[in-house]
């Protein structure tokens, strides 16, 4: 057991992250926007320095990718100015930092997937924000871990699944068909597997960089087959490619990670992609069944 301050608790991850990270017996403290404000170091340092925490979770972004394009002195100051605080408290209080990075870091050029030594090469702000936070991070702070997870959804957030499901059954009855582009590729990533990797992580001595995901890959377009399938909705899918939607921010045509620092130590438990998320419908499905 070891005390845990949890940034963004009340996210799509940070959520997950404090239920099972307080689940393994962890003492665990809880803290989100406006309790605090990671862009402001003050505060940063003092919420820090009263919890004295083992370990510091920051579940904390930027991570709305189109609008940063528009709001780019915004996604700074979160996912980077907002890391180098968290990184710089902790430096004065021993802890350990672990933090969250993203696909995006990679242009998306390679046609294999990346490992943790690839360099990254961002093209959209939000990639560009998230790598000058992991870089601040590294330099301020050796004690840390930075995971990269990819196409993330959970049952507490908004997210591509949740967007074709909701799309698809507003149209079921109109005979239209649902257009999804078929030249992103990548790996759909469960958050309640990225916390379990995460938790079995901070218990060993290894810290740095890794890459976090569920195992396979996939397009968008068969994503979304496998969405419409598991839920049982008769809609048609039509393919097309990133060239039909007009969208501020660059998307990495493919962005598939390989766990390889974790597959190397004989940490990764990261399961298949398609395991993962026909367990997250049925948490979906019985989250629904309490709520009505």
């Amino acid at each position: 057991m070891q005390k845990i301050l949890v940034l963004g608790s009340r996210g799509q991850l940070g959520r997950d992250m404090t239920d099972l990270a307080t689940a393994s017996g962890n003492d665990v403290v809880e803290l989100d926007f406006p309790e605090i404000d990671i862009t402001d170091p003050d505060a940063v340092n003092k919420i820090v320095a009263l919890h004295a925490p083992q370990t510091i979770i920051n579940c904390c972004a930027y991570t709305a990718v189109d609008a940063c394009e528009s709001h780019e002195r915004d996604a700074f100051a979160v996912n980077s100015d907002g890391i180098a605080a968290i990184a710089e408290a902790a430096r004065k209080t021993g802890s350990l930092v672990v933090h969250f990075s993203t696909d995006y870091v990679y242009d998306g050029l390679k046609n294999s997937p990346y490992i943790e030594t690839d360099a990254p090469n961002p093209k959209s702000v939000y990639g560009k924000s998230k790598l000058a936070g992991d870089r601040r991070l590294e330099r301020t702070l050796p004690n840390h871990i930075i995971l990269k997870v990819s196409w993330l959804y959970g049952i507490h957030g908004k997210h591509f699944i949740g967007k074709i499901r909701d799309l698809a059954l507003k149209i079921k009855d109109s005979g239209q068909a649902l257009k999804v582009v078929t030249d992103e590729i990548g790996t759909p990533t469960y958050t309640i597997d990225v916390c379990r990797q995460t938790l079995k992580l901070i218990d060993t001595s290894y810290r740095g960089t890794f890459h976090c995901t569920n195992e396979g890959y996939c397009s968008r377009y068969e994503f979304a087959r496998e969405i419409l399938s598991t839920y049982a909705i008769d809609v048609p899918l039509m393919p097309c490619t990133s060239h039909d939607f007009v969208l501020p921010a660059p998307r990495p045509a493919y962005s598939v990670l390989e766990n390889a620092r974790l597959k190397e130590l004989g940490l990764n438990i990261m399961r298949d992609w398609k395991v993962a998320f026909r367990e997250y419908v049925q948490e979906d499905k019985n989250k629904k069944q309490t709520t009505s």
